[in-house]
């Protein structure tokens, strides 16, 4: 329960540190362009530090590797903060803050994803994801809409209170106690740095699950664009720009309650490709409407598909994987987690530019739906996958 609201807390603070440097950030550019340079500064140091990170994680204890990025996180926001409230924030002050946090978190990942499974019985593994994804979808929920509202204060007052939510993220982590497995030592060569990405590819469930979800949220997300659509299409302000950042969240919420209680059990794989689908058209159908309502609802049902594909690729992967790997294995998830997220946030910043906010969405959401076709016939073992029961290696 520690490790829980730990995960919540980081969890919030990022997302109101992120509502934050979004509205700054369009404040001082108006530029889609750089919404989505955003996401590519967080990204590229991750896609070169992750991988060692991740070999890093299963070699040192992963609660304090947790615990140390999250007070280095809680220190860029105390920056962030001062910087505002002295109004020397910048364009470049903001991309700089950007590649700072993808340097930190791509230590973070990696030891959070694979600190869990450590914590809690194997056979209880899919409810713990269940309810640990709830908690984080709880604090998207409330991290958004918070930092939307304490915006009114300023965008320092966001800043200071991201960062005292990672303090006490950093409190709570310290007093996780639990019996870390010691495995024995492995020689540091590129082969056990890059073992996490030899396992998942001749793994071929765990490669289709987690590369759907790269290239659904890659082309489908919108979430470096609601800016733009709260200012310019919706006219709902910075508020209204932190409720549609927390609708996903409601709808996974609601969804995670559900399977916390009723676990998925059978055709996990075909359930799998349909939420992606159902996430596909979600996004289709936000892109197209100029109505705050239907915006939001959208929203909610695309947090819904999202959860579904969370937990099950969560499960398989974190089943699937011997402890001894589960860093190295965690850090290719990150990976594969960070360019679905900052990348899809620079490609919707791109194509926006290019084809406008609305276009941008709606290509995405079609791209998503071509994408659950192909991987129907590229990964036939994901969709006869029927349960998530551990299997023989």
């Amino acid at each position: 329960m520690r490790y829980w609201t730990a995960r919540v807390a980081t969890n919030a603070g990022s997302q109101m540190l992120m509502v934050a440097v979004g509205w700054e950030m369009y404040g001082l550019t108006n530029s889609a362009w750089d919404l989505g340079l955003v996401g590519l500064y967080q990204f590229l140091p991750a896609l070169l530090l992750t991988l060692p990170a991740g070999h890093l994680a299963d070699r040192v204890s992963r609660k304090f590797i947790f615990t140390l990025t999250s007070v280095a996180i809680a220190c860029v926001a105390a920056l962030l903060a001062f910087a505002s409230y002295e109004q020397w924030t910048s364009r470049a002050l903001l991309l700089g803050v950007s590649v700072l946090l993808g340097i930190i978190r791509a230590f973070q990942s990696p030891a959070q994803q694979s600190l869990m499974p450590e914590l809690v019985p194997l056979s209880l593994l899919g409810r713990a994801t269940a309810f640990s994804s709830g908690g984080t979808q709880a604090a998207v929920i409330v991290g958004p809409a918070l930092g939307g509202a304490i915006y009114f204060a300023g965008a320092a007052a966001v800043y200071a209170s991201s960062s005292a939510l990672f303090v006490l993220a950093a409190g709570l982590l310290i007093g996780v106690q639990h019996q870390r497995t010691v495995h024995p030592a492995e020689p540091k060569t590129w082969k056990t740095v890059f073992a996490g990405v030899s396992f998942i590819w001749h793994h071929k469930v765990v490669l289709g699950a987690v590369s759907l979800d790269l290239f659904a949220v890659l082309l489908g997300g919108a979430v470096a664009l609601l800016p733009i659509f709260a200012k310019d299409i919706l006219h709902v302000g910075p508020l209204g720009l932190g409720v549609l950042r927390a609708a996903p969240a409601v709808g996974a919420l609601l969804l995670s309650v559900a399977l916390t209680r009723w676990p998925l059990e059978r055709k996990v794989g075909k359930v799998l490709l349909y939420a992606v689908a159902v996430y596909g058209l979600c996004m289709v159908v936000f892109g197209l409407s100029a109505s705050f309502v239907i915006s939001l609802v959208a929203l909610m049902i695309s947090g819904m598909a999202d959860m579904v594909s969370v937990v099950i690729r969560m499960s398989l992967v974190a089943l699937e994987t011997p402890d001894a790997m589960r860093g190295r294995v965690s850090a290719v998830n990150s990976i594969f987690i960070g360019a679905s997220n900052q990348l899809g946030e620079f490609e919707s910043g791109a194509t926006a530019a290019w084809f406008g906010p609305v276009g941008a969405v709606v290509l995405g959401g079609v791209g998503t739906l071509l994408i659950v076709a192909s991987w129907l016939k590229l990964f036939p073992s994901l969709a006869r996958r029927d349960s998530l029961n551990k299997t023989p290696h």
